[in-house]
């Protein structure tokens, strides 16, 4: 259990321009001062992140809206109402306190306030929004443990260690057009669910509003090792130093290991383990890994956004 001492601490150095990585309910991000831009540039240098790629800014207070976007559309307020604190991102205009760097030059800024007590009271504490992406490389599988972070950013000011995150997969980001909601990341919280508030947009989703989110570059969230779907690769391989990465099925040929995202095909549970297995897959000694696809529907839009991406560099 971390201490609030602990949290105060970690606030003090984002105040002082550090980076610390901390738990939310999604992933673990890596957090900085989202008003200095210097300390967000660190975020770019620690993650060798393409400066092209926008970072999410995580509030505690919805009141924070008003000075970090401009004309605020009213209907926003319905989604922060019924989804916030949680995993769902709102892409609105940003304001000029907002650095650049932080929306890498576009006019639109990503906010979410996320479900973490950990989280909360660091926001709270530091006194200011914070800049996080994934608390992890640049394209490589995000963390969704303190142990993840330690692994691929060990010289991260502070990490603060607050458990598995209790959804494992990165918050469903969206814009509002006049009509509706247009998903631009999928996440845990589906389309079903967002229209439950409004609805989606008819209108084609348009290049500048995908650069607008994190996480569109077809090849992102890869192990080190080769990954491969079920299905959708034509390459003949010999399975028997690989993994099966499962979802409920018993693979139909030899492997050396096999991992279940969930053996009773429970979509939650295997969203909620898919970067967990990846990580501990990665760590083995396995030559390559195949993964059961999961059915395209609800939050398994999201997993399977996940494993393409993952498995794109190796096509």
């Amino acid at each position: 259990m971390i201490s609030e001492q602990e949290i105060k601490r970690a606030a003090d150095i984002i105040r002082q321009g550090g980076l610390v990585a901390f738990p939310t309910e999604t992933v673990y991000g890596l957090g900085a001062n989202a008003l200095n831009a210097q300390a967000v540039a660190r975020i770019f240098e620690a993650k060798e992140r393409p400066s092209f790629d926008p970072l999410i800014v995580h509030i505690a207070n919805i009141e924070d809206l008003k000075s970090l976007t401009t004309n605020p559309d009213e209907r926003i307020y319905s989604l922060a109402e019924k989804f916030w604190p949680g995993p769902l991102t709102l892409v609105l205009p940003k304001s000029n306190i907002v650095p650049d760097i932080v929306t890498s030059g576009l006019d639109t800024v990503g906010i979410r306030m996320p479900d973490n007590s950990i989280a909360l009271d660091l926001i709270r504490f530091a006194e200011c929004p914070v800049a996080a992406p994934s608390a992890n490389k640049f394209g490589r599988i995000s963390p969704t443990k303190a142990e993840h972070v330690r692994k691929q950013l060990p010289a991260v000011d502070c990490i603060l260690d607050g458990g598995p995150a209790k959804v494992g997969i990165e918050s469903t980001v969206i814009t509002i057009n006049s009509d509706g909601f247009v998903i631009l990341r999928q996440g845990i919280i589906t389309k079903e669910e967002l229209e439950t508030v409004m609805p989606q947009s008819k209108q084609k989703i348009r290049k500048s509003e995908l650069i607008s989110s994190p996480g569109n570059i077809n090849s992102h969230y890869s192990p080190n090792k080769p990954l491969y779907i079920l299905g959708e690769y034509t390459k003949e391989l010999n399975t028997k130093n690989a993994a099966f990465l499962s979802f409920g099925k018993k693979p139909g040929g030899e492997f050396k290991m096999i991992e279940y995202l969930s053996e009773n095909a429970n979509p939650y549970e295997a969203a909620n383990n898919l970067f967990a297995k990846l990580h501990l897959l990665e760590d083995s000694d396995v030559e390559f890994i195949v993964a059961e696809p999961v059915p395209e529907a609800g939050i398994g839009i999201a997993i399977m956004d996940r494993l393409r991406r993952a498995a794109h560099r190796y096509l």
